[in-house]
C-alpha cells in the first residue's frame, strides 16, 4: 500500500492515498486562495456555519497541499481541526486555529493492540502520543485492534482490553480520549480484528473508561454492516471520533455515492453527540471544492 507523503498517521498506510489532488490550484483560486495569501486571523474568523457538527479533515487525503495552504484552506471553509498530523506539524495549525482533532498513536493498523506480542511498542508509543496531545491541549489519540493473523476474535477481544486498561488511568489524568478505528476488512484492509461494531463496543464496556472508546467510520462499517443510522444511535455512548467517506470508492460524500450524510448528521447530532467529525475521503474532483461540498452537506 502507498503511504503519505505527508506526516499524518504514523506508521500507517491505506490504499488509495492521494489521488485526485490534480486541479487543486483551480480550488485554491475558486476559494481565494491563489495569488496570495489571507492573514491567519482572515483565515480563522471561517466561514459562517450553523455549528452542530464540529467539523474536521484527515491530511493523508490532501497531503499534496502544503500545509500552511491546507490549513488556511480549512479555516476559512469553517474547519475547526484536523486529524491524523503528527507534532511537526501543530504549530501551523495553531496558527490558524486549528485543532489536531485526533493525532497518530498507532504503530501500524495490522500490528495492533489485539496482539501480546505488540504490546510493549504499541503501548509506549500510545502512552507518548497521550502525553504530547495533552500538552498540545489536542482532544483524542488514535489506535488499532490490528489484523487477525493466529488471533481468535475472542483472544484479540480480551487482548485489547487488557492493553487499553493499561493506559486509560493515563488518559483519564491528561484528558484524552483514546479512540480504536473501526475498518472494513472485505475491501481495503483484509484481517483487521475491529470490522464490526459489537466487537468494538464490547472491548470499550469492558475497559470501562470514559477516554476509552470507538472511532466510528462511517464508510468502512457501511461496507462491512450497513444499518448506519440505527448503528450510531445504538452505540453512541462508545463512541469517541467519527470518519467520513462516500461508498463506493471512498470519494467525494456527495450524490455519486449510496450514503446520504445530511440524515446521517442529523442522527449524530439528536444522539447528542459533542464530539468530532472527521471528513476522510480520497477526492476524485478537485480537491478543495469537494472538502468544502463536504463541510456544507455536513452543517445540518
Amino acid at each position: 500500500m502507498d503511504k503519505p507523503t505527508q506526516p499524518g498517521r504514523s506508521g500507517i498506510s491505506r490504499r488509495h492515498l492521494l489521488k485526485g489532488a490534480a486541479g487543486s490550484a483551480a480550488a485554491m483560486a475558486a476559494m481565494g486562495l491563489a495569488g496570495g495569501h489571507a492573514s491567519a486571523e482572515e483565515a480563522m474568523a471561517g466561514a459562517k456555519l450553523k455549528g452542530r457538527i464540529k467539523q474536521s479533515v484527515s491530511r493523508w487525503c490532501f497531503g499534496k497541499i502544503p500545509m500552511k495552504t491546507f490549513c488556511e484552506a480549512c479555516a476559512k471553509m469553517g474547519l475547526k481541526g484536523i486529524d491524523l498530523v503528527g507534532p511537526r506539524d501543530w504549530p501551523i495549525m495553531k496558527e490558524y486555529g486549528l485543532v489536531g482533532t485526533c493525532t497518530p498513536g498507532s504503530i501500524g493498523i495490522a500490528k495492533g493492540l489485539n496482539d501480546k506480542k505488540n504490546h510493549e511498542k504499541a503501548l509506549a508509543k500510545l502512552r507518548g502520543a497521550i502525553e504530547a496531545t495533552a500538552e498540545a491541549g489536542f482532544p483524542n489519540v488514535i489506535c488499532m485492534s490490528g489484523n487477525r493473523g493466529k488471533v481468535s476474535d475472542e483472544e484479540g477481544q480480551k487482548n485489547c482490553v487488557e492493553a487499553l486498561k493499561q493506559v486509560a488511568g493515563l488518559a483519564e489524568k491528561k484528558g484524552v480520549t483514546v479512540v480504536m478505528e473501526l475498518l472494513n476488512s472485505k475491501v481495503d484492509h483484509k484481517g483487521y480484528m475491529a470490522d464490526h461494531t459489537d466487537w468494538l463496543v464490547e472491548v470499550i464496556k469492558r475497559v470501562g473508561s470514559p477516554r476509552c472508546k470507538a472511532l466510528y467510520d462511517i464508510y468502512h462499517m457501511q461496507i462491512m454492516e450497513g444499518d448506519i443510522i440505527r448503528t450510531i444511535r445504538d452505540n453512541i455512548d462508545a463512541i469517541g471520533h467519527f470518519h467520513t467517506g462516500g461508498n463506493p470508492g471512498r470519494n467525494e460524500i456527495d450524490e455519486t455515492q449510496e450514503l446520504y450524510y445530511p440524515a446521517i448528521m442529523r442522527a449524530i447530532v439528536e444522539a447528542g453527540f459533542d464530539g468530532w467529525v472527521a471528513h476522510e475521503f480520497v477526492p476524485k474532483r478537485d480537491p478543495l471544492t469537494s472538502l468544502k461540498q463536504a463541510v456544507e452537506i455536513c452543517d445540518v
